[in-house]
């Protein structure tokens, strides 16, 4: 089973993954809030769930899972992966196999200003960030431009802003009215050239054994990849022409990366990784930058399985069927494009 497949999110795209499976041995079972998703057709039984923050939501889910005899439960989204894996006990004692990471790796994950935190303790190459409250910018202190983004639970780049200038942040502050909002933003250092950006995704296995590791090589152009793209008016040339934030919608170059991955990979160990892990980063000087990390499947899981890298059937296999399965990946990259398609929905 595999919640929240509807939209663009990275459950429609575990379930893309899925349907590339080897003979297609999956029983498929999709869930969201929207009846009218047209994912619904891509799957063997489709469920009408409540949001996450529904206090019917678990109770709901527990009994679709018993109903349909569910043996794996992939989290679709943020909201649900966290009230999922706060609650795991309650699946794992009907013997249902969670494919996700540890819930305290969830929880600092989840929030980009203790991922920041963490990186530095680990003295691991990252953006400088600071949290701000209210209207008060006289907390950064450092160069521009510079990025500002919530602190937790955004998914796509929602709320991310650039500002290049102090007047720029503050008018960003006023315009958002964070003196009226108690969620906490994060201020941090835009790092790296658009061209270096990659996302990586980097398995292990529920005892932290390495599975695969795999990058994609952000194509950032098209209004289909981009959130934001203003010309950089900065005194920094090695940032390039253009400041750039994607739009969580990524395309591009798919392959191993081996400078990329290995680098990540440590990262992942270093974290106590004990499942899928998405990391966010940019190559400056060789070293990667990391700004971001995702603590789940990523929105390119389909993609990375058109090149080789099945993510979620390789978990499966690995713990259901106890098969030491290996990706499949090209030496080289292979270019994966997206668009938009049209489904009609009866």
């Amino acid at each position: 089973m595999i919640t929240a497949i509807g939209g663009i999110g990275y459950g429609q795209q575990i379930l893309k993954a899925l349907r590339m499976a080897p003979c297609h041995r999956y029983r498929l079972i999709g869930a969201d809030i929207d009846q009218g998703c047209p994912q619904q057709q891509l799957v063997d039984s489709f469920i009408a769930l409540p949001l996450a923050v529904d206090s019917t939501y678990l109770e709901s889910l527990l009994r679709v899972c018993q109903e349909e005899s569910v043996d794996v439960l992939f989290a679709g989204c943020d909201p649900e992966l966290r009230i999922i894996s706060r609650h795991r006990t309650k699946f794992l004692d009907r013997g249902i196999y969670l494919p996700m990471q540890e819930e305290g790796l969830i929880d600092l994950c989840l929030n980009k200003y203790k991922t920041a935190m963490r990186l530095e303790e680990l003295r691991w190459p990252h953006p400088e960030s600071e949290l701000i409250h209210g209207l008060d910018t006289s907390v950064w202190t450092r160069g521009y431009p510079v990025v500002l983004k919530p602190a937790a639970d955004s998914v796509g780049s929602a709320g991310v802003y650039i500002a290049q200038t102090a007047s720029e942040l503050k008018a960003l502050t006023q315009f958002l009215r964070l003196d009226r909002d108690d969620s906490s933003y994060l201020l941090q250092e835009y790092i790296g050239d658009p061209d270096s950006e990659y996302t990586v995704g980097i398995l292990h296995d529920a005892g932290g054994e390495h599975i695969s590791s795999i990058g994609v090589r952000r194509r950032l152009s098209g209004s289909l990849s981009v959130r934001l793209d203003y010309a950089n008016r900065t005194s920094r040339p090695e940032l390039g022409t253009r400041l750039v934030i994607s739009s969580g919608v990524s395309q591009g170059d798919v392959g191993r990366f081996d400078s990329v991955t290995s680098q990540c990979r440590q990262l992942a160990e270093l974290l106590g990784s004990r499942g899928p892990l998405n990391i966010q980063c940019r190559v400056v000087d060789g070293d990667v930058w990391v700004f971001e990390i995702n603590p789940r499947l990523s929105g390119t899981t389909a993609m990375r399985a058109i090149a080789g890298c099945n993510e979620p059937d390789m978990q499966i296999r690995r713990h259901i069927f106890g098969e030491h399965c290996e990706p499949s990946i090209v030496k080289g990259e292979t270019t994966i494009l997206r668009s938009l398609c049209e489904t009609v929905v009866s």
